[in-house]
């Protein structure tokens, strides 16, 4: 298989730390909110990279985190009157329900930064020792120009980013803040503000900058090297950058063998802001469609493109899904009234062609992860099934046509079964329930009640003449 690097900027092959198995560590979102559609991309992304991985008989330890401390967090506590932690507890959970519906596998791991805080104060004072970071009124910086190799991910020249700085190194001396030897050192540590969550540490009571936390989730529940380190390109700089500089600074090796990122979400050819009315979060798109739509919509681009978020283009992905279940049911309305159980003479050179389909998949998924020629082959396989496939076949090469579709969607998170629609009567008697719920405040009910409409289809709408709804 081989993975294109953003370090090295090729596609190198890709060859575990240890054999039989993969560490891979995945920048989480920060919860503060619902998740939005352009989270969703690595999620689905990265996702199918571990089940393909799986699928070839690796080991993986997947570790996606949660940045469960962050400006966001705060601010979003302090608009609500809360802790800090009610939110980020919230949201984590909305999140894993999204992730769910998005067919997105728990993580091995799925660390929060306020868990690890002991082991981010013992690496910043590693760092210290070693005169790679410096404390200033509580404040801890990692000096970037002691690390050589500050820029090797990005390919960012540090003497340009330094020019780049000028103008901030002149406002900081002009506003008293030139506490940084260099502007282009970064926080490790930061001291605490009145209202925020703080914990104590040698430096006094503060909290962890956004960059530490990754460096120390990946060190504890994968090693000091990582075999595949992933996220969005908007990663790349700083954030992977300064993760690099920090984790070998402090550790003396190596940070992670392959990097890899995928390209920018745009909605309509735009970039996706809330002040363009563009911003989608998945719950939103979720009442629209099923979400497996979704997912096959993002993995119908190669990852490292930037993909465009349209109303067509996601309708495209749908009738394509729709095409590749429906090859499976006509193949099990076939085996119903199949009468021959093994394989014809007639079939054997059918099983070398499948066989083919597969090898041809595996070679599109091991060229550096090519999901949308992947799922070209599939459409091959439903044609291929769809032309061979008839009621004199033998049930053997109809179950070997159902076998191999169902395996190859299963490896990009897809199902080939059709989902049960619900019936008119059901569904009013689903809203009735969940309405009859929320007078007795069983909120919880309530939502799981939405939840299961939204996963079968159904959108809600309330209205002042009561809840109206619609099929997706």
């Amino acid at each position: 298989m081989k993975i294109f690097n953003t370090m090295t900027k090729k596609k190198d092959e890709f060859i575990p730390i240890n054999e039989g198995k993969v560490g891979i560590y995945v920048c989480g979102p920060t919860v503060y909110d619902y998740i939005h559609i352009g989270n969703a991309r690595p999620m689905i992304v990265f996702d199918t990279l571990r089940r393909y991985l799986q699928y070839k008989g690796y080991e993986v330890n997947y570790v996606s985190n949660f940045t469960d401390v962050d400006d966001k967090i705060i601010k979003r506590a302090n608009e609500e009157g809360v802790e800090s932690i009610v939110i980020s507890e919230r949201y984590i959970e909305e999140c894993k329900k999204d992730m769910a519906a998005l067919n997105v596998m728990e993580a091995t791991t799925h660390p929060k930064a306020t868990e690890e805080i002991p082991d981010m104060i013992s690496m910043v004072e590693t760092l210290i020792e070693k005169g790679h970071a410096y404390e200033v009124n509580g404040t801890v910086y990692f000096r970037t120009r002691s690390f050589a190799d500050y820029g090797k991910l990005s390919k960012k020249n540090i003497d340009d980013l330094e020019a780049g700085h000028r103008d901030e190194k002149h406002k900081l001396k002009v506003s008293g803040e030139d506490e940084k030897e260099d502007p282009l050192d970064f926080v490790l540590w930061k001291p605490k503000k009145e209202g925020e969550p703080s914990w104590q540490s040698p430096w006094g009571e503060g909290r962890p900058g956004w960059h530490l936390e990754c460096s120390v989730m990946s060190k504890k529940y994968i090693g000091d090297v990582i075999d595949i380190h992933a996220g969005g390109e908007d990663l790349i700089f700083p954030h992977h950058e300064n993760e690099i500089a920090q984790s070998e600074a402090a550790n003396g090796t190596e940070f992670a063998r392959y990097w890899m990122h995928n390209g920018f979400l745009k909605i309509n050819n735009e970039k996706m802001s809330k002040s363009l009315g563009n911003f989608f979060t998945v719950r939103e798109i979720g009442e629209k469609y099923d979400l497996e739509i979704i997912r096959f919509f993002m993995l119908s681009a190669h990852y490292r493109t930037p993909l465009n978020f349209s109303q067509e283009l996601v309708e495209v992905s749908k009738t394509g899904l729709e095409r590749i279940k429906n090859t499976v049911s006509r193949m099990k309305e076939i085996l119903e009234t199949a009468t021959v159980d093994s394989l014809l003479d007639s079939e054997k050179d059918y099983v070398t062609k499948v066989n083919d389909f597969v090898a041809k998949f595996e070679n599109a998924m091991d060229d550096d992860l090519n999901t949308a020629d992947a799922i070209s082959v599939v459409f091959e396989l439903c044609k291929f099934a769809n032309s061979t496939a008839t009621s004199e076949s033998s049930k053997e090469l109809i179950n070997l046509l159902i076998e191999k579709l169902d395996m190859l969607c299963g490896v990009l998170g897809i199902s080939t079964k059709k989902k049960e629609v619900l019936l008119d009567e059901e569904i009013d008697n689903l809203i009735k329930e969940r309405q009859e719920a929320r007078k007795a405040k069983n909120f919880a009910r309530a939502d799981e009640i939405r939840d299961l409409l939204t996963q079968k289809g159904i959108i809600l709408e309330d209205t002042r003449e009561g809840v109206r709804w619609k099929r997706a």
